[in-house]
């Protein structure tokens, strides 16, 4: 029960990875607030809200703290991925990407920040991806907006050093959720290749030759809930 006493908000906390790091800092004793666009699959402790929409998290956050109290840790999972040539990116497409991917996580940072700033030792942690680190086709805005969300981590924790808040990113590879089900679905679309020609190929791109957990993923979020490492993206791949 090391977090007991926190608060943490887990933005897109309702399934797969998100729901994950919500089980997990619960199990360490923390009040988890679980925000997401679906209200169905938040549970009790949700509010809903689109990051990409700043009242909207203004408003999701206020009644979070309400009921949870002070928010010391933020953990900003929420995002959208979308595969196309860059060519064809449309500017409605660059914009979506960049509104979920990293226009959310500056809302719901800003958002926060009075109370991270205040609490005993605040914690902001940003699910980016491998794809925040490396450059890879058919995913320019995606690759854009996660490559934007490692800097914004690295910037506010220069920023606040000097601070008890600190702030990192974890950049998972390809995680064995519904997001990969979906991006399994659309290679097979257009290259005719087989559902499970298409996940081995997703499982071949991480170094570890296979899909990772999203408890992996939880784990390194409680690690880094509880170090007073900042400005560090964490690779599990």
């Amino acid at each position: 029960m090391r977090l007991a006493g926190r608060h943490a908000i887990v933005t897109g906390g309702g399934t797969g990875i998100g729901a994950a790091i919500a089980a997990a800092l619960e199990a360490e004793g923390a009040r988890v607030s679980r925000i997401g666009r679906r209200p169905e699959t938040l549970g009790p402790n949700g509010f809903a809200a689109d990051v990409s929409d700043r009242a909207q998290v203004e408003r999701a956050f206020a009644a979070a703290r309400g009921a949870g109290g002070p928010i010391s840790i933020l953990v900003n999972n929420a995002g959208a991925a979308a595969g196309v040539a860059f060519a064809k990116v449309t500017p409605a497409l660059w914009r979506e990407m960049m509104a979920v991917n990293l226009d959310g996580v500056f809302h719901c940072c800003q958002t926060a920040l009075p109370d991270l700033l205040a609490a005993q030792a605040g914690r902001i942690v940003t699910i980016s991806s491998m794809a925040g680190l490396a450059g890879f086709a058919y995913a320019s805005p995606y690759i854009a907006a996660k490559h934007g969300a490692v800097g914004l981590m690295r910037a506010l924790a220069a920023e606040y050093a000097g601070t008890s808040l600190k702030a990192n990113a974890v950049c998972p590879g390809f995680v064995d959720t519904d997001m990969t089900v979906e991006s399994v679905a659309n290679i097979s679309a257009k290259t005719g290749r087989s559902e499970g020609e298409a996940r081995a190929e997703l499982a071949q791109l991480n170094p570890s030759g296979r899909l990772i957990a999203p408890g992996e993923v939880a784990e390194a979020v409680v690690a880094l809930c509880l170090s007073e490492r900042s400005g560090e993206a964490v690779e599990i791949a």
